[in-house]
């Protein structure tokens, strides 16, 4: 494993998803969500939130969305890489600084959450993959991250 590489190889239930990490947008987050990765913090971890046209949500550790990462927080690092088929991006609750460890990949366009969530990736191959993951809010018997990667 590398810690200088940007590419993350999520194994899933449906197949690899492999991500372009941007540290050049999102450096905080970047180095966050790499920490977590080499933790195992991913393994396991469900798809808890899909929705059809829109994202697949991931990263928490109780599969509800109501949960995070040991560590505090992160700061916004807002940009303006646009949020399209194949963004990764952080999820995060009310304030602008809540993101931690829940991700979304976006499925089709989703213009209005330009620069109101941290773009930290892109997927580079194993988007048809994504397209697989089972729908719903939340997901009954969900589709998760075997494995998470560096390099």
């Amino acid at each position: 494993m590398s810690e200088t590489s940007n590419t993350l190889t999520l194994e899933t239930t449906k197949g690899p998803v492999v991500i372009n990490m941007r540290p050049d947008l999102a450096p905080g987050h970047v180095a966050h969500i790499k920490k977590l990765v080499s933790e195992g913090f991913y393994d396991g971890i469900v798809f808890h939130r899909v929705i059809d046209g829109f994202m697949a949500q991931t990263g928490c550790p109780h599969g509800t969305g109501t949960g995070g990462s040991k560590y505090p927080n992160l700061k916004a690092e807002f940009n303006n890489a646009p949020h399209v088929r194949g963004t990764v991006s952080m999820a995060r609750a009310q304030s602008p600084d809540s993101a931690n460890s829940q991700f979304f990949i976006c499925f089709g366009d989703a213009g209005f959450l330009n620069r109101q969530y941290t773009v930290w990736g892109e997927v580079t191959s194993g988007m048809e993959n994504v397209d697989k993951i089972k729908r719903g809010e939340p997901v009954i018997q969900p589709d998760k991250i075997i494995s998470a990667k560096l390099g």
